[in-house]
């Protein structure tokens, strides 16, 4: 008994004690910013920016004593022999400096110097955290290895860079990736109400599956849905219904529509393939949803700083003519729909799931959800709730937004309810309605007597069990777009490809690989685009007008590139294992991550392709829309014709 005690502390022992002698060794944590360094006699205190990239800009701050805080004149500074005249702003001096190789940096201001050694991060390394993730998860399809090592190298290279040697480095890379990221990935209040709104979603689908109500609705749509090509179609036609958030949409069509498929013999891939490519597709396009506001402010931001005279309204308005991969995502799943054929991994998918049924294949996935013993299934006791979180959602997409911007009169209803809820709080409408969906959906059951309160919220405490796994892939997911984010890989990709020197009419097409090559390393359209848009916007207008092309050639570029960094945006999140969207899209259809992405890659790549060669360059060369979307209808329907092989008979 003792010698296996030993062998279980021993270890341990040894870990805890060889990390406490290495960082008792280090002593130079110079880069953190909870570390001062003092300059006597001033006790003047310089803070560097915590991770230091090459090429990027970082913050210098200067700080003075209580008593000087309120200094409100110029100081100069002199900074390697160049001279800086800073202004006191939120009680600190601050500038900028670009490292762009290890450097000996002297600051003196007046009598007092101070000298520091930096040597900043390698732009290139940025790029290492968020693909080692992807290949690893795309190689050995598990998720959560692969974002925890994409992690550690990210963790562990900041590390090393901010003083530590390198086995330090390592043992500071691995705590740091939950008391520092993942704590602050955490602290945000979107990623919490996505977790506090997937969780109720998942406890209302528990219970309403549990009291019969979910096997109602099945047996309403079945029928509609009543083999494998009708039940595809309903749940791309609910996906098209719930337009206003991508959110909602692959959570109430996914959990909704799950039961139906898994009795048509539909695979869970195929199932998540129809949700993600719904959902994020039609929320860009749509004129009323949670995306426009954000879309509008980027388009705004740009038009502002190159000065046209366009509303941001207008030009979102024109650039939909453009939107070749969102409006053929939605079209090329009504062209597999409709011929009944697949091909790549999603045909193989398929067919074993037309031959050995969903229960031999993912057997035990429908325990937790099984209805109770009841004389009869009601199917509204499912439809009203999701009716309280569908309404529920607009009315408080309306209501935060109304208090936000008002009403204005002089504006159309239409172009007011589109900014209206542009500016809306959706994380509050969406919480708000999961909550109202909860609680009818136990008021319903307990009003019936199908079951007790204790069991009603029994139930609900599985539903949110159930929810464990997303929400674990979110927070790893989350914590490594914050190592991208500091790291700048966004800038790395951007700057590779903004060195190309090119035709003005080709800069949609590379905005929209761009931003397809952004979203798929960060894992996040929406910081996509928030990274794209004031940087492609002016580039792309300038660089038309340096080639000589009149207003109305500039601007239809231009409207091309709006459409391009959205498009390319979605994408890349259809594609990339660590976005949030496809996530919780594998989630809401109980499918497996990393077969869903599999799966779902060969047809979002073929349609990406067909959507720039076919679309987004003949447009930019004048070739109207309505030519090419029917031109491009065509291509992806001989493409499923030629390729695609039928599925086994239902």
């Amino acid at each position: 008994m003792l010698f296996k005690r030993l062998y279980f502390y021993l270890p341990v022992m040894i870990i805890c004690v060889l990390s406490q002698w290495i960082f008792a060794q280090e002593n130079i944590m110079i880069d953190d910013t909870t570390k001062h360094t003092k300059i006597e006699p001033e006790n003047i205190k310089i803070e560097f920016s915590k991770i230091i990239i090459q090429n990027i800009p970082a913050e210098i701050k200067i700080f003075f004593p209580k008593e000087k805080s309120a200094v409100d004149e110029q100081l100069k500074v002199l900074v390697n022999d160049s001279v800086y005249f800073l202004n006191f702003v939120d009680g600190r001096y601050s500038f900028n400096h670009i490292f762009t190789s290890k450097e000996d940096l002297t600051i003196q201001i007046g009598d007092n110097t101070f000298s520091k050694t930096v040597t900043p991060i390698p732009l290139w390394m940025s790029i290492l955290p968020p693909l080692i993730a992807i290949i690893i998860a795309l190689i050995f399809r598990e998720v959560f290895t692969a974002l925890f090592i994409g992690l550690f190298v990210g963790s562990a290279i900041i590390s090393y860079y901010q003083g530590y040697s390198f086995f330090a480095a390592i043992f500071y890379g691995i705590f740091s990736i939950i008391d520092v990221y993942i704590l602050e990935s955490l602290n945000d209040i979107g990623h919490l109400s996505i977790i506090v709104f997937s969780m109720m979603i998942g406890a209302m689908v528990a219970l309403i599956s549990n009291n019969g109500g979910m096997k109602g609705v099945v047996n309403i749509l079945s029928r509609y849905a009543n083999n494998a090509r009708s039940g595809q179609f309903v749940t791309w036609l609910l996906g098209i219904v719930i337009f206003f958030d991508d959110y909602a949409n692959t959570l109430v069509v996914g959990n909704t529509m799950r039961p139906v498929t898994d009795r048509l013999k539909i695979s869970r891939e195929k199932l998540s393939y129809i949700v993600d490519s719904t959902a994020a597709p039609i929320a860009s396009i749509a004129f009323v949803t949670t995306w426009i506001g954000a879309e509008l402010s980027y388009i705004q931001d740009g038009i502002n700083t190159i000065g046209l005279d366009e509303t941001a309204y207008d030009v979102f308005l024109n650039s939909l003519k453009y939107s070749f991969y969102p409006v053929l995502a939605l079209l090329f799943i009504l062209i597999l729909i409709f011929k009944g054929k697949d091909f790549g991994p999603m045909l193989k998918a398929e067919r074993k799931a037309r031959k050995f049924g969903i229960d031999d294949i993912h057997p035990g996935s429908h325990g937790e959800f099984q209805p109770k013993q009841i004389k009869k299934e009601r199917w509204y006791n499912a439809v009203i709730p999701v009716i309280v979180i569908v309404a529920g959602t607009i009315i408080g997409l309306v209501s935060t937004g109304l208090q936000e911007t008002g009403w204005d009169a002089g504006l159309g209803f239409s172009k007011n309810l589109s900014n209206v809820i542009g500016h809306a709080d959706s994380y509050k409408a969406l919480l708000w309605s999961s909550l109202a969906g909860v609680l009818v959906a136990v008021l319903l059951t307990i009003s019936q007597r199908i079951m007790s309160l204790r069991e009603s919220i029994e139930s609900l405490v599985k539903g949110f069990k159930t929810m464990l796994t997303a929400v674990l892939i979110l927070v790893l997911a989350w914590s490594i777009a914050l190592i991208t984010k500091y790291m700048h890989t966004a800038d790395f990709i951007a700057g590779i490809l903004l060195d190309v020197n090119m035709a003005p009419y080709l800069i949609p097409a590379f905005t929209f690989i761009l931003a397809a090559l952004v979203a798929f390393s960060t894992g996040s359209s929406w910081g996509t685009m928030a990274i794209l848009y004031p940087l492609i916007l002016p580039s792309s207008w300038l660089l038309a007008q340096e080639n000589g092309l009149d207003y109305d050639q500039s601007i239809a570029v231009f409207y091309n590139v709006v459409s391009a960094v959205l498009a390319g945006s979605v994408l890349g999140d259809h594609c990339s294992p660590i976005s949030d969207t496809t996530i919780l899209s594998s989630l809401a259809s109980s499918c497996n991550h990393i077969e869903h992405v599999r799966t779902q890659l060969p047809y979002a790549l073929t349609v990406g392709f067909v959507a720039t060669f076919c679309g987004t360059i003949p447009a930019a060369y004048g070739v109207p829309s309505y030519i090419l979307f029917p031109v491009d209808m065509v291509i992806l329907y001989f493409i499923v014709v030629v390729f695609g092989k039928k599925t086994a008979k239902t």
